[in-house]
């Protein structure tokens, strides 16, 4: 069985989701969201995230960890620190030995939504539907990472199981 750990990268909510891959077909298991302190320094809000989700890889025992590759936005100072969160991520595998897959945001938009293109609502709702599964719950960071793991179960299927 593929059990695949994704990964919404964050400094400050850090979203995480276990799915599962049996006879080709993908199931969230579990979800949710590391959360730290505003009040907390960069460098502890960072050491926070990289004990939670090696925590959670001791837990939930991956075979594959899923990100998205960095999206850049307008504010620079926010991009690199959330670069340094998913450099968490990536140092966390390498250290476990569980094979990365990286996704752009476009691959996550077009698997979950056919569309590319796709804004965050829409991909949103097609976890929703998908999963039939009431996100009003679930943080976005949560939801985005649920978002990463069906896309990397849909590219491992393309890469692996054809």
């Amino acid at each position: 069985m593929t059990r695949i750990l994704s990964i919404d990268p964050g400094y400050d909510r850090c979203g995480a989701a276990l799915i599962t891959v049996e006879h080709g077909k993908p199931q969230l298991e579990t979800s949710t969201c590391i959360t730290t302190k505003k009040t907390d320094t960069h460098s502890f809000r960072l050491a926070f995230v990289f004990k939670a989700i090696q925590a959670l890889i001791e837990e939930w025992q991956p075979t594959h960890i899923a990100v998205e590759t960095l999206f850049f936005s307008v504010n620079k100072t926010t991009a690199l620190k959330v670069a340094e969160a998913r450099g968490i991520v990536v140092t966390l595998a390498g250290l476990h030995n569980i094979p990365l897959i990286e996704l752009s945001p476009q691959e996550v938009k077009q698997s979950m939504t056919g569309s590319g293109n796709a804004n965050k609502a829409q991909v949103q709702k097609m976890v929703a539907l998908t999963l039939v599964l009431d996100t009003s719950k679930l943080l976005d960071d949560e939801i985005d990472a649920i978002a990463v793991g069906f896309a990397a179960a849909g590219a491992l299927k393309v890469s692996t199981w054809q």
